[in-house]
């Protein structure tokens, strides 16, 4: 925004000093727990505790005043203490010191795998621990942060959250859910540490293959298929579905016990669906050595449009692109309907009606309705009957119905949180530009920019109440997501009766949380709020008085 500032403006606003201007953003955006949310109630401050502890620096050092004032040998800080605590440093300017707290009441999860409970032999200050943050911890240091201008930090509050339950440990990730390459519904989850698996798909009833691992290498070649004009009328009559096939790509990929895996395949567009160093998932077609007994004869449970072991989708861990590759076309190799192997199959065969025709004249029709029934009944057996058999029985498939279901909702809601993220994300920007802008208006010290500065202060009342409700809504999501984990992580241990009683509650619970979030009122107040953000910002601010 382009400001023209006359020398005093100019010498009013050097003057003022980096934390003065924070600070001044802070006073006006009621950061306080009363404030920001209800009234907390306090357990072991008051408000002169409150003024020392908020100048503490760090999280350690607060708790160690408030072991000395409290007189006792041990106890848990509450979270409306936290939150006074984390509002009390905002307001004074001390993040660090907010960030501290939020980071040593997020260390309360290795407390409880780790240590179970307080040593009742450690020191004062060692048997003194934090509570666990909640979603108004989070909401208070996203704004408080905001407010501060420190986006990064802020930002990364948000990420935290869309991972709400999960311990600051990221070496056990719950996984990349994959999906059928058929049916395109969650099939199942590819963890760290899974190299090669076999799973099965409860809507179309085949088994895949899948392998997951870094790759190593790859090598990719753009192709161009002219196709004949034959096969572009089919295509425009929309008779042939078959994609052609833009480029052609070999990879290697080593799973984590060290086997390494050659891949082969097209896709669509000459994009490349994976890059050197990232971990993906490839779904293949079972292969041979995967089949199922019904007596005496073996049928291999695939897609019978497959060969076994064919590649047919591939998931990259890194982005989430679900990406279907196609076979890779073979070279000199002719088809039925290709002209010039039709054209001589027909004058063959008029040879050979002629031919038979001279011997007994009704003949050339038996051969024909022979072949046309031949013809039929190998097309039956290939497209009903013998998939059919390749199938998986119902009953075999029941529970892994009710674990795909799970992840099916699992995806629904990790994409909902992902598309609050961004929009989060974006407000957290447009409320720091707010920020800033008040403390242009503060350090300039003109009467006449009053009028701007109290409509500021509306669009940041507006942007921080729409962005404390994403938050709410991002917690909620990912704390049913992690509901999900734990069912699907359990599944080999709960009966069909209690999966099925899960998949219901979180189904009820998901229902809920979607009702709450179409409501108009939020999202009209939110429209408004960016709607006057966005003229605010990409207004000019002129230098006459207004």
């Amino acid at each position: 925004m382009p400001l023209l500032l006359c020398s005093h403006a100019l010498f009013a606003f050097t003057s003022f000093s980096n934390s003065m201007r924070v600070r001044a953003s802070l006073s006006g955006s009621d950061i306080d727990g009363a404030a920001a949310f209800e009234n907390p109630v306090t357990e072991l401050l008051d408000n002169e505790l409150i003024r020392v502890v908020s100048g503490a620096k760090d999280a350690d050092e607060a708790l160690g005043m408030i072991a000395d004032k409290a007189g006792r040998s041990g106890g848990t800080v509450s979270v409306s203490d936290c939150r006074l605590i984390i509002a009390a440093a905002l307001k004074r300017n001390n993040p660090e010191l907010a960030l501290s707290v939020f980071y040593a009441m997020r260390s309360t999860f290795y407390q409880v795998t780790a240590w179970g409970s307080i040593n009742e032999n450690a020191p004062t200050i060692e048997r003194w621990e934090w509570s666990r943050p909640d979603v108004h911890i989070y909401t208070l240091l996203i704004q408080g942060l905001a407010a501060s201008l420190r986006v990064s930090d802020a930002l990364r509050m948000i990420e935290i959250i869309c991972r709400v339950g999960v311990s600051p440990a990221e070496e056990v990730p719950f996984g990349k859910v994959v999906q059928c390459p058929s049916c395109m519904v969650a099939v199942a989850v590819a963890q760290p540490q899974h190299g090669i698996q076999i799973v099965s798909c409860a809507k179309c009833r085949y088994k895949y293959e899948l392998i997951s691992g870094n790759i190593v290498n790859i090598e990719s070649e753009e192709i161009s298929v002219d196709a004949p004009a034959w096969e572009k009328a089919l295509r425009f009559l929309n008779i042939m579905k078959r994609k052609i096939p833009a480029a052609v790509h070999s990879i290697v990929v080593q799973t984590p016990s060290g086997v390494a895996r050659t891949q082969k395949f097209a896709t669509e567009t000459a994009d490349l669906p994976a890059r050197e160093g990232e971990r993906v998932t490839i779904a293949a077609a079972a292969p041979s050595n995967v089949f199922r007994e019904v007596g005496p004869i073996k049928f291999s449970p695939k897609d019978p449009n497959f060969y076994s072991g064919e590649p047919m989708s591939l998931t990259n861990h890194s982005d989430g692109r679900e990406s279907l590759l196609l076979r890779v076309p073979a070279k000199g190799t002719s088809s039925l309907l290709n002209p010039s192997t039709l054209f001589p199959l027909i004058v063959f065969s008029a040879a050979g009606d002629a031919a038979s025709g001279v011997i007994d004249p009704s003949l050339p029709r038996l051969l024909l309705v022979a072949g046309f029934a031949s013809l039929a009944a190998g097309a039956t057996l290939n497209s009903l009957i013998l998939p059919q058999f390749n199938r998986l029985p119902q009953r075999s498939v029941d529970i892994i119905a009710i674990k795909q279901q799970l992840l099916s909702q699992y995806n629904v809601l990790q994409s909902r949180i992902r598309d609050l993220k961004l929009a989060a994300e974006k407000e957290v920007w447009m409320l720091a530009r707010m920020c800033q802008l008040e403390n242009k208006i503060f350090a300039v010290g003109e009467p006449s920019y009053r009028a701007r500065r109290s409509r500021i202060k509306k669009v940041r009342q507006g942007l921080e109440s729409s962005l404390k409700q994403r938050i709410e809504l991002i917690e909620s999501y990912a704390r049913i997501s992690s509901m999900i984990e734990i069912e699907v992580e359990m599944e080999s241990d709960v009966i069909t009766a209690e999966a099925a009683s899960s998949v219901e509650r979180v189904s009820e619970q998901i229902e809920q949380i979607m009702a709450l979030e179409n409501l108009e009122e939020r999202w009209k107040l939110q429209a408004e709020a960016n709607d006057e953000a966005e003229r605010l910002l990409n207004q000019s601010m002129p230098t006459e008085s207004v």
